[in-house]
């Protein structure tokens, strides 16, 4: 399978929202709609494309604030996140929005994922990774359709780094724990697009990763 991606970088906090369609096909997922859902719609008006599901890797503030937007523009499209991070959606203060003075909030979610669930959303198959330390109930979403596999990550596994777990709900043991036994199982061409920055393998963050790599502690 062939998939095209489209990368929307949000302002302030430079989050990456993804448009992922397989090629030839008409419907694409929107992976994490950051503050800047106006350049997403712009996308997927310019691509023709209808949007067919919405995929929250997990509810800080900015990987839900395009959510209202495109359930504005696409009543029907369902929304997707972990069940443990549920109310972050509804609440400014979980999400983090209130604190950093704009508080914001989303639509609830059409359905809650938990580790093993699949989801078919534009003709691409979705496995859920529950991979708490983040936020409680981070997921990620790994496609294993694609040669090489791709991974939809958020803010566990960045190139060269890990997400912060100083935040509420934050558990550094259980982040680490979770890239290690999850997406470490990996194979190591596996193409992880994460939260924020440049795109990375699973490989290469083994190798090298000072946080969870092989010389890490």
């Amino acid at each position: 399978m062939q998939l095209e991606i489209q990368t929307v970088v949000s302002a302030p906090f430079a989050e990456n929202s993804y448009i992922v369609w397989r090629r030839g096909n008409s419907e694409a997922v929107v992976v994490d709609p950051g503050l800047e859902p106006d350049a997403i719609l712009e996308c997927l008006r310019d691509e023709q494309l209808t949007l067919a599901a919405i995929l929250n890797t997990h509810g800080h503030a900015d990987h839900i604030a395009g959510n209202a937007a495109l359930k504005t523009a696409f009543p029907q499209v369902p929304l997707y996140i972990g069940r443990n991070d549920a109310n972050m959606l509804t609440d400014a203060y979980a999400n983090l929005s209130a604190e950093f003075g704009f508080a914001l909030v989303s639509p609830s979610a059409d359905a809650l994922l938990q580790e093993g669930d699949t989801l078919e959303a534009a003709g691409i198959l979705w496995e859920v990774l529950e991979i708490p330390g983040h936020t409680p109930g981070h997921i990620v979403y790994l496609c294993r359709q694609t040669r090489p596999w791709t991974v939809w990550g958020g803010d566990v596994l960045f190139r060269g780094s890990i997400g912060r777990y100083d935040f509420p709900g934050g558990d550094g043991r259980r982040l680490v724990q979770g890239i290690r036994e999850k997406l470490f199982a990996l194979p190591d061409d596996t193409v992880v697009y994460p939260g924020h920055g440049p795109v990375t393998t699973i490989g290469h963050e083994k190798r090298t990763n000072p946080f969870v790599g092989m010389w890490a502690e």
